[in-house]
């Protein structure tokens, strides 16, 4: 007696579609590929074999963008470096939250930007950043990529769509704009930028022969809380060390959005090495089954913490989404943008660096 073929990538039981949540108990996984285990075993190999000869040779055409591949052909497996199973599952799941059509995972969220801005950027190409952003990415825009020809360029995030466009008035600036790559909210001050506006922006100054990229860095808020594909983000960024490993046991990031987009990223993934190990991914896996619970337990205590922090005479300010000041234009963006105002919480102690180190410490 021979038992069906399972469909692995159904979101339906019956006429009910599966929220995500439930998803992640079992997209993507095959329990008949791997002797019947209810649970994705982890894969700890460097080498996959091939049935022939030739069907390596048809894989690595596929895996180095050699040749596209006919209708209804997936590259198999050849080398973790370039795919493994426990990445694949994990890459079909991650797309769900954000509703995106493809995800590569990467060994950490600054593997994830720097590959995606060097995949899609070349010498003589601008791109328009929003300030503050997180350290490592900073550094990667002022420091590494001018010295290949690219010309980053700065904008306040609390200076709004404005900002955007003065700069853009610059034609030395937007003849040569390839990608505009926002983070919000804003590291550490939770600024938040409008990702529609800069949507419209990119598709603006998009060339005949150079379309414009929209990057959104959405790690303070996770894959719950805002979905920046839906405001018309090309690219949705994380560092999932954060909310999605949730546990502080792993380093990785995530780079999501449609084919088109994510593919010559996972091209360029392949020949940088900069692929997540199976490790990390069977414990993205597991982190992702309790990612809804925990960010909203996050979300409820951060609200206590925050409160606490405004009504204390020694903290100078408090930045925190769920304290916005209502009939504000930031208040107003937040609710066009935002599910919700996430747990990430900065403050200004009263005083100076003395007085921060003897709290911290």
């Amino acid at each position: 007696m021979t038992r069906p073929k399972r469909e692995s990538h159904s979101r339906t039981i019956g006429d009910q579609t599966l929220h995500p949540e439930s998803l992640m108990m079992g997209y993507g996984y095959r329990p008949e590929l791997s002797e019947g285990s209810i649970k994705p075993p982890l894969f700890l190999t460097s080498t996959f074999v091939f049935e022939t000869a030739e069907e390596g040779k048809a894989f690595f055409e596929l895996a180095y963008g050699l040749r596209k591949g006919d209708p209804g052909e997936e590259m198999g497996l050849i080398y973790s470096r370039l795919n493994n199973p426990n990445l694949e599952i994990l890459e079909d799941r991650l797309t769900i939250w954000d509703g995106a059509e493809a995800a590569a995972v990467f060994e950490s969220g600054m593997a994830a930007i720097s590959t995606t801005l060097l995949s899609l950027l070349t010498p003589g190409d601008v791109v328009l950043f929003s300030e503050p952003v997180y350290g490592g990415t900073d550094f990667l825009l002022k420091h590494i990529l001018p010295r290949y020809g690219i010309r980053p360029v700065g904008v306040l995030a609390n200076g709004g769509t404005a900002a955007f466009e003065a700069a853009l008035a610059d034609h030395a600036i937007r003849d040569h704009l390839a990608v505009i790559y926002v983070e919000t909210p804003a590291n550490p001050t939770n600024a938040l930028v409008d990702i529609a506006a800069c949507a419209e922006l990119a598709q603006r100054w998009s060339r005949p022969n150079k379309r414009v990229l929209l990057a959104v860095d959405n790690t303070f808020l996770g894959p719950l809380w805002q979905h920046p594909l839906r405001h018309g983000a090309d690219i949705v960024l994380y560092s999932a060390t954060k909310y999605i490993g949730g546990h502080s046991d792993l380093i990785a990031g995530v780079a999501l959005g449609s084919k088109a987009v994510i593919e010559p990223i996972k091209a360029f993934r392949t020949i940088l090495g900069t692929m997540a190990s199976p490790m990390t991914g069977w414990m993205l896996l597991r982190s992702l089954e309790t990612l809804k619970l925990r960010m909203t337990s996050q979300m409820k205590n951060a609200r206590y913490v925050a409160d606490f922090l405004a009504d204390h005479p020694k903290v100078e300010r408090v930045y925190y989404l769920g304290h916005l000041p209502p009939d504000t234009p930031e208040h107003a963006l937040y609710r066009r943008q935002c599910l919700a105002p996430g747990s990430i919480i900065s403050f200004e102690i009263v005083g100076g660096e003395a007085e921060a180190f003897r709290f911290l410490n």
